[in-house]
């Protein structure tokens, strides 16, 4: 089974930070720019709900979680 994958945009990102605070594990704020950085493109199960929940929350969709599906290889 494949693991939901996570995928950030940071053209669309305006550093909001709402990532970083949803979900520290997984993502953080560029200390240059402030932008969105990934930190783990597949979370453990641990992070996942709340990877949805940021991705839910981002005020620019810059955050997409994509997953297969049961039976995906």
């Amino acid at each position: 089974m494949t693991p939901p994958r996570v995928h950030v945009d940071r053209d669309r990102c305006i550093g909001a930070g709402m990532c970083a605070m949803t979900a520290p594990a997984v993502f953080d704020q560029d200390p240059g720019d402030g932008l969105v950085l990934l930190l783990d493109a597949e979370p453990p199960p641990a992070h996942r709900a709340a990877v949805r929940m940021t991705a839910g929350v981002c005020p620019s969709g810059a955050i997409t979680l994509h997953d297969p599906g049961p039976g995906a290889p």
